[in-house]
């Protein structure tokens, strides 16, 4: 939900070793609704696992951990990487062994307590526990509990004069013109914010800490019976004692309270997006360190080491660390599909591309440049402001399970609300009721009647039709004109986010391919990418659960920060002696780590700051010019620049597989025909067995592509060839207008 639209048209080195937990005796498992050989019957084929060979790029011998050692990265012989990804409807489980063999398995996710799913994920896998080595999660806990309001109830402490700054904010509008439209509440109600008499300044101390205040305000807290506490006082992100002090106070007050600092948040300046920041690591602290208990335990019950939990920023870090400082990982989810489409698309030769991740309740795009995942330190997450590392993903509603009706004024819409797994769709016959996106697709001809998927749920074409049907009341129209209005309504507001990350970044989506995947990104990405202009679509073989290979691949980062006083004066002895530092606890935090130096920088006058890399002051100022013309369209190369903050992000690698792909057995991967309606009128179209196929082979639209856990639509203009390393790469024909140009 990183830049969660703010209208959503209603459519959404290695890591220091730890002790393992010892292991308890595997549970037996079972395989649950294998994939029979031989398909004699329209089907999705979301198979529980699904074996697909890679060899895996090299670590230096030096790198490589000792058997039994249980340093995460290390390719101890026999030994597995998996990664889990929960999402709205589907839990998608990945390993990879050190051989760089890839299983995958998909099961429908537990709303109630995703880690159960979890749990059943894994042990769809029919793996011995003792074979996990890492173990790594992407949630998105934190992020619903911030959508959904469903935090801890949280306490402020500030500076006396600034309790009603998290509600004053900024004088920007998410609406300019809308004059109706408000801010969402603050997180801390006005009652639960209370102030300590104390003042620090640029240069330290103004006004002492006042012990009666502080005790006053320890008593008000411990009176108002709160989860958690978040404290934030003026420039204690310079001079962080006063607020140390208030922290050990509460602490003392109040045994076992979560209560979060701004100096350890959040150590930057800009008081209303620090204390936002810091009430957002407070309110988060007590729902995700449930989870993570719950999940530690299920987890040493199935014999699985300590989980791993994707960051925001596209790293995995500890589940100690998640839990002290849930903000860092309100983007967990999407991030792990960001790296891992990074890494597919580079190893086919496309290092531009635009991530379209579409799983069962929202879309998630993101940009990849040069092949570098693209971050941000400005994202708006369900209206809370949060200042921190994460990759620049854009997240709208509309995902399969996103629920169609119609609006007060007679307009078809989609989203924001999901079926979710449960009750689902209504072709899955689960107690749904409601069309969604799926439901259209599957009327369409786009999914079989009668495909099945993963957990034993069959899809039932009679049951998307009556849904349809009964929203086609309300419109005047029949199912088939109200599935082809549900499509178009979904593909629309998708677009607008690819051109938001594309177009609004400086970025022109038709030098770009489209990374399509997700359960449902391929049944949309040809029409997306006709939509921006763009000419090449990339299906990876793991698309319907990519995320989850993110994460087994993704390296452990730690990310540091700290500000920067005097601008464009700073000496470099000075900006050395800071970087040093930074790397100093990074040393501190992780075993040889690789980092990168990178700092935000500005004009002198400017308000914002870029984020650019550089080892030091020359180089930041020379990657900022280019930044800063490549993205707003000019530089001023003899304008002071001022530096604000310097970051460092210390990185330990994880295996990093190749994906070869063999050359098909000689079968023809066509196995029947389908009629598919278009809102051109219908066609006929090949539905391929992508299992059946492999290196060379082609497909011409229109066709279907039934993959293990996903399903592509390859529309009529569109034609493709499996590429070395498994990756289906669509391109469209030109248009007249674009022959003639």
């Amino acid at each position: 939900m990183r830049h969660t639209d703010p209208h959503p048209l209603p459519t959404r080195a290695w890591i220091r070793r730890r002790p393992r937990i010892p292991h308890r005796a595997t549970p037996a498992k079972t395989k649950r609704d294998q994939d029979p050989a031989g398909r004699t019957a329209d089907r999705v084929p979301i198979s529980v696992r699904c074996p697909i060979v890679v060899a895996v790029s090299e670590q230096p011998e030096s790198d490589q951990g000792s058997p039994g050692s249980g340093t995460p990265g290390s390719a101890v012989p026999g030994s597995l990487r998996l990664g889990v990804d929960v999402g709205g409807t589907f839990t998608d489980v990945v390993t990879v062994d050190a051989a760089g063999r890839v299983a995958i398995a998909k099961v429908p996710s537990t709303p109630r307590d995703s880690s159960i799913g979890v749990i059943d994920g894994w042990q769809a896998m029919d793996e011995s526990a003792e074979r996990v080595e890492v173990f790594a999660h992407g949630t998105t806990v934190a992020t619903n509990a911030l959508l959904e309001r469903r935090g801890g109830r949280t306490a402020l402490v500030t500076t006396a004069g600034f309790r009603d700054l998290i509600e004053i904010g900024r004088q920007d509008r998410a609406s300019l013109y809308d004059l109706t439209r408000h801010r969402p509440p603050p997180l801390v109600p006005r009652e639960l914010r209370f102030v300590v008499r104390e003042r620090m300044g640029p240069g330290g101390v103004v006004t002492p800490l006042d012990p009666e205040s502080l005790a006053a305000v320890v008593d008000a807290v411990v009176a108002a019976e709160v989860d958690a506490v978040a404290v934030c006082l003026l420039f204690g992100f310079l001079h962080p004692a006063h607020e140390r002090a208030v922290g050990e106070a509460l602490r003392t007050g109040l045994p076992g309270m979560a209560v979060s600092l701004s100096c350890d948040v959040l150590p930057e300046f800009r008081e209303y997006e620090r204390m936002s920041t810091t009430i957002a690591d407070a309110y988060l602290r007590p729902r995700l360190s449930a989870y993570l208990r719950r999940l530690e335990e299920r987890s040493t019950d199935a014999g699985l080491p300590e989980p791993l939990v994707m960051q925001s920023s596209g790293g995995v870090a500890e589940a100690r660390i998640a839990a002290q400082h849930p903000a860092r990982f309100v983007l967990s989810g999407p991030a792990g599909g960001v790296i891992g489409a990074s890494h597919v698309a580079g190893l086919s030769g496309y290092p531009n591309v635009l991530s379209f991740d579409m799983g069962g309740t929202s879309t998630d795009v993101a940009p990849v440049v040069d092949g570098r995942v693209q971050l941000t330190t400005e994202s708006v997450v369900a209206g809370v402001p949060l200042r921190l590392p994460m990759v620049d993903v854009h997240t709208v509603s509309a995902g399969g399970g996103s629920i169609a009706w119609v609006d007060e004024g007679g307009a078809l819409r989609v989203g924001p609300r999901s079926a979710g797994a449960e009750p689902g769709p209504a072709a899955y016959g689960l107690g749904g009721v409601e069309p969604t996106v799926t439901d259209a697709n599957l009327l369409l001809g786009a999914l079989p009647d009668g495909g099945r998927l993963g957990g034993g749920l069959v899809l039932r074409r009679e049951l998307a039709e009556r849904a349809l049907a009964g929203l086609g009341e309300q419109l005047g129209l029949d199912a088939s004109a109200v599935a082809l209005g549900v499509v178009r309504v979904a593909d629309t507001e998708m677009v607008r986010a690819l051109r938001l990350i594309s177009v609004e970044r400086g970025l022109d989506p038709r030098d770009f391919a489209l990374v399509a995947f997700g359960g449902a990104g391929g049944l949309h990405a040809c029409a997306l990418a006709e939509d921006l202009g763009s000419r090449t679509v990339l299906i990876p073989r793991a698309a319907g659960v990519l995320s989850a290979l993110g994460l087994a691949i993704s390296p452990v980062r730690h990310d540091y920060a700290r500000p920067v006083l005097g601008g464009h004066s700073v000496s470099e002895a000075d900006l050395e002696a800071g970087f040093a530092a930074l790397e100093a606890a990074a040393v501190a935090d992780l075993d040889t780590p690789a980092t990168q130096r990178l700092a935000d920088l500005r004009y002198a006058g400017q308000s914002f700051e870029l984020t650019v890399p550089g080892p030091a002051a020359a180089e930041l100022q020379q990657a900022f010019h280019a930044e800063h013309e490549r993205r707003y369209g000019y530089r001023i190369d003899d304008e002071p620049v001022e530096i604000v903050n310097l970051r460092l992000a210390a990185t330990v690698p994880g295996v990093v597989p190749d994906l070869p792909e063999e050359k098909p057995q000689g079968t023809d991967a066509v196995v029947r025909q389908r009629r598919v309606l278009t809102e051109l009128g219908a066609v006929e179209a090949a539905v391929l067995d992508r299992a059946l196929m492999g290196a060379g082979s082609t497909v011409r639209g229109p066709a279907i592509i039934e993959f293990a856990e996903a399903t592509c639509w390859v529309r009529p203009g569109w034609s493709g060839t499996v590429d070395h390393v498994g990756t289906l790469v669509l391109t469209r024909e030109p248009t007249v207008e674009e022959s003639t140009a």
